[in-house]
């Protein structure tokens, strides 16, 4: 069965698997780049993620209140309790990014979890109705775009404060 879903899947899938893996490895290594591409990956994701719940799950009050729950509440965790992975570069309007295995972590969990339930919905079209199964991916979809948002409000905000530049200062 394995090998039957590997055959009928998309070659556009594994074009995305490669591109996320790409970008997901150039995020292992400290970078500068323009404050405004922080704000790229979370976006792209945001917009996949929602795209997926409204396709799979239409956009009924439930798979959507699922999805903004778990994404506030991710969010507000990793703003409040993660480390910023920025600080200010020479260069005006750009920042240095500290490398992280997150962002590969992030996109590689968010594909397997949209790979995995589009195989079931295809091999079980009926899940498509169960409510917990629904809530259940919906929620776990917003809980990887709230760490993604949460990442980006804790690295703005220490930009903004400049907590991450008086920590490297003094270490």
């Amino acid at each position: 069965m394995l090998q039957q879903i590997l055959i009928h899947t998309p070659v556009y899938v594994w074009a995305i698997l490669a591109v996320l893996v790409w970008r997901g490895t150039a995020a292992l290594r400290d970078r500068e780049m323009p404050v405004r591409s922080l704000f790229i990956v979370p976006a792209i994701m945001l917009a996949l993620s929602l795209q997926d719940v409204v396709t799979k799950f239409g956009s009924n009050a439930m798979p959507l209140a699922a999805w903004a729950i778990a994404a506030a509440a991710a969010a507000l965790l990793v703003w409040k309790l993660g480390r910023s992975r920025t600080a200010r570069a020479a260069t005006p309007g750009s920042v240095i990014v500290r490398g992280s295995w997150v962002p590969l972590a992030m996109m590689m969990a968010i594909f397997v979890t949209k790979y995995a339930a589009s195989v079931l919905l295809a091999v079980l079209p009926h899940a498509r109705q169960d409510a917990l199964f629904a809530a259940a991916v919906c929620a776990l979809f917003g809980v990887f775009n709230g760490c993604f948002l949460g990442r980006l409000a804790r690295d703005v905000a220490s930009l903004k404060g400049g907590s991450y530049v008086r920590a490297v200062q003094a270490s």
